[in-house]
């Protein structure tokens, strides 16, 4: 009994971890064409890092932290503060 209680333990704990895996796996970053598609998802822009301070002055929104999303539209960070289209 003990036996199988552990061996269903070891195969569900296998199964959610490669299950986890896969959902980071397939997960695409988004490019956006332009900072007014991206404001509509991200209302504040998108942000580099949490330390990244912002240079061009008040904005209204908080910018989502993500490395991955910058990367992707970092070309649209006019001010190359580290924050891409902040508002």
């Amino acid at each position: 009994m003990k036996k199988l209680i552990g061996t269903t333990l070891s195969f569900g704990l296998v199964l959610s971890f490669s299950f986890g895996s896969m959902d980071t796996a397939e997960a695409k970053t988004k490019t956006f064409k332009n900072c007014t598609e991206l404001n509509k998802v991200y209302k504040g822009g998108v942000a580099r890092s949490s330390k990244v301070k912002n240079k061009g002055g008040k904005t209204k929104y908080k910018p989502v932290v993500s490395s991955s999303l910058y990367k992707a539209n970092s070309s649209k960070d006019r001010d190359k503060d580290g924050i891409a289209c902040e508002r």
